[in-house]
């Protein structure tokens, strides 16, 4: 295997090695001391597999395998293909609230089980039990749609709500757990002679308990049963030696024993695909995360210490935290110097969420991460040719072209320092995977086929998609970290006249204004549209001003604004 390199997702460290086959192993700290265990020879190998392995039953593909010997120890392990973006099957849905449950990523999937472990929220005296996250494997193979066992219809929902991304779901991953030796629940019952109405009330009643248990820990299963809930082996021999003893009494004292298990918490808890945080822990953690990102985007250009898996890089004078999105194979820029910003930026946070679509020309999308965190993405054009109403509109657009996302975000970023005031740009996400389309402009491919990243690659690749994610304006980030009550709501000016919030004299005057304001600085906003501008709403229905008095307006889009002294140059 290739050498370690720590990666931290979604605040769990793996040790990432890549293997002799060209796949990716991630290993959490129950694992790293078993790294040539996890070498994929010791477990994967095709005969190796194929004659150990033990199919669980569940409605997934999950196996019990133990590891070939290595320094005279042999693993047990629980294999299981992840099932992100398959349709979770109807009989699985136990409760009527649940039936929109989609099964965690792999990195969620571990994150919180990680979580669920440490067991910081509720009782402190009350733990749960569960199997160790061990590692993450991602064979080499990019699977076929009819090979992945996901919905076509669930692949075409994603496609629409995230074009550019979606692709990267054919990926394969496989979760790997160290097994826990015990038996399930109805399996300890085949050693309780009891008749099957008191067999299935019991069944039901200990399924509630630790349902209970687990709502205690700020945790629920969607499809919870008693085959998830595991006793151990010492403790399953006891209840068969109660049993033996075939007295007047045994089979009570059986379900005393068990019951007194479950109240003591000896039991585990397997099966974590479709493991969620509860309603009020889910907005605990939200809100705490979304209190900490807004301090630390206030604080986003102050450095703080970077982990071995991120980089600090500079392009066209904007800092940014560089990394991989592991889940996707993706890169992802994420503004400024602040490490702890990169995981709120990561695919998973945010692709999967609900989205509003902000225009009917172009990938636009608003959404609310899994972290509470109100953001605007859309697919980048970079590489596209105008089509013909563009260009009648005006024929800049052709001869200049569409700017790349680093230099939108560039052009934000110093329009923001010389005092224009524009959105917030967040980050840039490169998809792991090939872009379908080809690109027909390559002037900016060519213009930046000399910026790398840190591996030494190209930033702008023809090949793939880039979407930028910019802050939805709510007020200036120094403000917003200070608040607890209503933010500002933004109104492009369109809409602004069409609300009766502004008129349309005052709409052109601020849309005109906004492009001398351009000039003065040496930029050229002569493309922009109504629809580019932003006024900001209080809480009380008043237009936000700036501090001359005059309507605050914001920019909001950077494809078609240029350097005057660019035009020589494109």
């Amino acid at each position: 295997m290739h050498k370690k390199t720590l990666v931290n997702v979604l605040g769990v460290v793996y040790v990432h090695v890549k293997t002799s086959d060209g796949g990716d192993l991630y290993l959490t700290r129950f694992a790293e001391q078993y790294l040539e265990h996890f070498d994929t020879k010791n477990w994967y190998e095709a005969d190796w597999f194929n004659t150990h392995k033990i199919r669980l039953k569940g409605t997934g593909s999950v196996y019990k395998l133990p590891t070939k010997e290595v320094d005279g120890k042999v693993l047990n392990l629980v294999v299981k293909n992840c099932r992100v973006g398959e349709d979770v099957p109807i009989d699985t849905h136990t409760l009527m609230e649940f039936c929109d449950a989609e099964f965690n990523s792999p990195w969620e999937e571990f994150s919180l089980v990680m979580e669920m472990r440490e067991g910081r929220y509720g009782p402190k005296d009350l733990k749960i039990v569960t199997q160790r996250p061990m590692v993450i494997y991602v064979p080499p193979e990019i699977m076929q749609m009819w090979q992945s066992g996901r919905s076509k219809s669930k692949i075409n929902r994603i496609r629409a709500k995230h074009p550019g991304i979606d692709i990267d779901i054919l990926k394969q991953y496989k979760l790997i757990y160290e097994w826990i030796e015990g038996y399930n629940l109805p399996e300890v019952f085949h050693y309780i002679n009891v008749g099957e109405d008191l067999r299935v009330h019991h069944l039901k009643t200990i399924d509630s308990l630790v349902t209970a248990d687990l709502d205690k820990k700020g945790y629920l299963v969607a499809d919870m049963k008693p085959e998830h809930i595991i006793i151990s082996d010492n403790d399953t021999e006891h209840i068969r030696e109660i049993g033996r003893v075939q007295s007047e009494g045994s089979v009570a004292d059986q379900i005393y024993y068990l019951y007194n298990l479950i109240n003591i918490g000896k039991y585990s808890v397997v099966d974590y695909e479709l493991l969620l945080r509860t309603p009020e822990h889910e907005v605990e953690v939200k809100n705490s995360r979304r209190h900490s990102y807004l301090d630390d985007q206030r604080d986003r250009f102050i450095p703080t210490p970077i982990p071995d898996h991120l980089t600090a890089m500079e392009i066209f004078n904007v800092p940014y935290i560089y990394g991989h999105a592991e889940s996707t194979g993706g890169h992802l820029w994420v503004v400024g110097k602040n490490a702890r910003l990169f995981d709120y930026f990561l695919p998973e946070r945010w692709r999967k969420t609900p989205s509003i679509r902000f225009s009917d020309t172009k990938d636009v999308f608003y959404t609310i991460t899994k972290d509470n965190i109100h953001l605007v993405w859309e697919t980048s054009r970079v590489g596209e040719v105008p089509d013909e109403e563009e260009v009648r509109f005006n024929p800049m657009i052709r001869e200049f072209g569409i700017n790349s996302p680093f230099e939108e975000f560039a052009i934000a970023h110093d329009l923001n320092r010389l005092g224009i005031p524009c959105v917030y740009v967040r980050a840039i996400y490169m998809t792991g995977t090939a872009k379908i389309e080809a690109s027909m402009d390559r002037r900016r491919y060519e213009s930046h086929k000399n910026i790398l990243d840190p591996e030494g690659t190209p930033i702008l690749q023809e090949n793939h998609n880039y979407i930028t994610i910019r802050g939805y304006y709510n007020g200036p980030d120094h403000w917003v970290a200070e608040q607890t009550g209503l933010l500002y709501a933004p109104v492009d000016l369109t809409r602004a006249v069409l609300r009766g919030i502004i008129d349309e004299s005052q709409c052109r005057m601020l849309f005109r204004q906004v492009k001398e304001n351009l000039k003065d600085v040496n930029y050229d906003g002569s493309l922009l549209k109504l629809n580019d501008l932003l006024l900001a709403v209080n809480g009380s229905g008043d237009i936000v001003r700036d501090t001359s008095g005059s309507p605050l307006v914001v920019i909001c889009n950077f494809e078609h604004i240029w350097k005057c002294s660019d035009a020589s140059v494109r």
